[in-house]
């Protein structure tokens, strides 16, 4: 009987742990955490017949284990992976174990930013068109399943669309995309990669087994992500804000766009997608040619485009009152996807921006606050790093030595009739809150009190 062995009881390894019992394999699990929530998905396992042991791991049983599955939150320098790596045991991610019992095409989705709108939205688009597709991978937030849960699935679907990030794809091995799309590329999680390039190599294994019968979606405005593709075979589909000669998707006119072909096939205007921000768009066009590619056809990707629903916590307008909107975007955990939302607002905004520092250049940041943002609200434990960065660079800032709760009340006597207060924090949330829903939860409670 083949053994499996799984870190981590979170959701992705207790799926991982289900698929491998229904397969027939003698399953083994293990997690340091011994809470309740933990506590009772060991039970369950236990139920079902695997091993379960919390509290510590038995090194013995992971190296004579004929798998080992790593949960994505077990970051490479934990005891147990040095003491595996220096046994020389190889392991795999929950999504790579998935991928060997998957009998749908794959979809994979992967970027810095707009991997999760770009998810949902392919699959709405997908679904729009009729095709039978199942969407899963590294969502969260309760938008999907692990990646495991979708090889139960029963009649199986035809197209399987999941998220991955760099912490998945770090320890593929077989993993391979039928369609592959890159959404965005920018620094982020330099609190756990030790470079940019080390970030940046992780998300370019998505390329490691490609063939000639892939096909590869990329964005056309980041020539970060061309160079990630490298020379890794298969054909290559470029989405664009502007209109190149190369492109594939893109706005003609302010009219979102496809030409695969030879023929030009208009979607719809941009004052139509129900989604703020020029980054949605973005996402909008890849999802778009995604979906045609597949075999959807224009008018009915143009017809998903206009019954798309905005995702929570990613610009994602909750309040309006008096003239002030207030707009959660708590997924803007790096800079990059903060620049984003400030670049695609058009209104005089009250920034809100802090939380746990992840260790980014904020020059960016400063820049884009520069001109577009009235005041920017610095809070947390990230604030003071965040606000002298602003300040330097000559954006009006507001230093708040406090929370969350703190901030959206200064932002409360400050807005102006006109004005978007919008949480674009980042930062990870994880000084204050759970995690950025948690986060996003409480702005909007706070944002809708302040509106009532």
């Amino acid at each position: 009987m083949t053994a499996t062995a799984i870190l981590g009881l979170g959701a992705s390894g207790n799926a991982a742990a289900r698929l491998a019992l229904h397969q027939g394999e003698e399953v083994y699990v293990s997690d340091l955490r011994t809470d309740a929530p933990t506590a009772t998905r060991a039970a369950d396992l236990r139920a079902l017949g695997a091993d379960v042991q919390l509290g510590e791991h038995d090194v013995g049983r992971l190296v004579t284990a004929d798998t080992v599955v790593v949960s994505p939150g077990i970051p490479p320098d934990a005891p147990v992976l040095r003491t595996l790596r220096a046994r020389g045991v190889r392991w795999i991610s929950e999504p790579e174990y998935a991928f060997r019992f998957l009998h749908g095409a794959l979809i994979a989705v992967t970027g810095t930013n707009g991997k999760t709108t770009t998810c949902v939205l392919t699959a709405h688009l997908l679904r729009e068109g009729r095709v039978q597709v199942a969407l899963g991978g590294n969502l969260g937030g309760g938008l999907a399943p692990a990646a495991s849960e979708l090889p139960l699935l029963d009649p199986a679907p035809e197209w399987v669309v999941l998220e991955m990030s760099s912490f998945q794809l770090a320890d593929i091995d077989a993993f391979r995309p039928d369609i592959g799309v890159v959404t965005t590329l920018a620094p982020d999680h330099l609190d756990r990669y030790p470079s940019v390039q080390a970030y940046y190599a992780d998300k370019a294994r998505l390329f490691e087994n490609a063939d000639s019968r892939c096909r590869w979606v990329l964005n056309g405005d980041v020539p970060e992500v061309e160079s990630l593709a490298g020379d890794a075979p298969g054909a290559r589909y470029r989405f664009s804000l502007g209109r190149g000669p190369e492109m594939n998707a893109y706005l003609a006119n302010e009219v979102l766009t496809l030409r695969v072909g030879e023929k030009e096939e208009p979607l719809l205007p941009v004052s139509e997608l129900p989604l703020l921000g020029r980054h949605n768009v973005a996402n909008a066009l890849a999802a778009a040619l995604v979906a045609r590619l597949v075999g959807v056809t224009a008018v009915e990707i143009a017809q998903g485009l206009r019954t798309a629903s905005p995702l929570p916590h990613r610009l994602e307008a909750v309040a309006e009152d008096a003239g002030i909107l207030w707009v959660n975007d708590s997924k803007a955990t790096n800079v990059a996807a903060a620049v984003s939302a400030i670049l695609s607002l058009d209104r005089p905004l009250l920034l809100l921006l802090g939380g746990k520092d992840k260790g980014e250049d904020l020059a960016p940041l400063a820049r884009a606050a520069r001109g577009r943002v009235r005041v920017a609200i610095c809070y947390g434990a990230a604030g003071a790093r965040i606000a002298d960065a602003l300040e330097d660079a000559g954006a009006p800032v507001v230093r708040v030595d406090g929370g969350l709760n703190l901030a959206v009340e200064v932002a409360r006597e400050q807005a102006q009739e006109g004005d978007v207060v919008l949480l674009a924090p980042a930062c990870s949330s994880f000084d204050e809150f759970e995690n950025y829903e948690d986060r996003g939860r409480r702005f909007t409670l706070l944002a809708r009190r302040e509106a009532a």
